[in-house]
């Protein structure tokens, strides 16, 4: 019997992961020519709540009990199937889990939106339309800050790979632990200041951003 159940189960969600799919691709083919620039992380979160609004839909048209957990375990199987581990698949979940709800506990925009999803509709670009000029998740912004990243941090590098020479070069008896030590302090040094002021910046960009949107009703 048991057996039976499980086998019931994957087949379910079998169903509600092809279903997500098929939808999935006919909503990317709608908004590939809208030229929306998100940053991926963002793109990536808001595509995985509308599946799960998806998935939820169609396991309470499957008469599945507690459809919206199940949707979140067919989107974990989705996620594995793309080659994701077990472990990470989890945490994806778990993280999404989370983001699935607002502060006041309603459904996140996009699993409302993947709910309601027909195969013809606009649903994924309403979605997406909501957060266009949304510096935030702005893929310029996430580029930015990407650059950013890399250069602190090749920053770090060469300053540490710069003391660790001079400290050996013109300071010999230095023992190696006070070597690395002052090689990452000078790392420390340079990464800070560049993290300080990405982090102005992005301040900036935002007090800007939200001065020129007006409220949203």
């Amino acid at each position: 019997m048991s057996d039976s159940g499980t086998g019931s189960q994957a087949g379910e969600t079998d169903i509600c992961v092809q279903h997500a799919r098929v939808l999935l691709v006919a909503q990317l083919e709608k908004i590939k020519d809208k030229g929306y620039d998100f940053a991926p992380p963002f793109r990536q979160m808001t595509v995985q709540l509308y599946l799960v609004g998806v998935m939820w839909r169609h396991g309470e048209n499957l008469d599945l009990p507690n459809a919206r957990e199940h949707a979140f375990q067919a989107l974990q199987s989705m996620l594995v199937e793309e080659g994701m581990s077990r472990k990470r698949a989890r945490r994806r979940i778990e993280f999404l889990s989370d983001k699935s709800r607002v502060e006041d506990g309603s459904d996140a925009y996009a699993v409302t939106a993947g709910y309601e999803a027909g195969p013809d509709d606009d649903s994924l670009a309403v979605v997406f339309d909501e957060y266009r000029d949304e510096v935030r998740v702005s893929g310029a912004l996430w580029r930015t800050y990407e650059r950013g990243k890399k250069i602190m941090f090749l920053g770090g590098m060469v300053a540490a790979f710069i003391t660790i020479w001079f400290v050996t070069i013109f300071l010999p008896k230095t023992e190696g632990v006070d070597i690395l030590a002052a090689g990452l302090l000078a790392a420390i040094l340079v990464m800070l200041p560049a993290f300080l002021i990405g982090l102005l910046i992005y301040r900036a960009k935002i007090r800007k951003a939200d001065a020129a949107s007006p409220p949203r009703a």
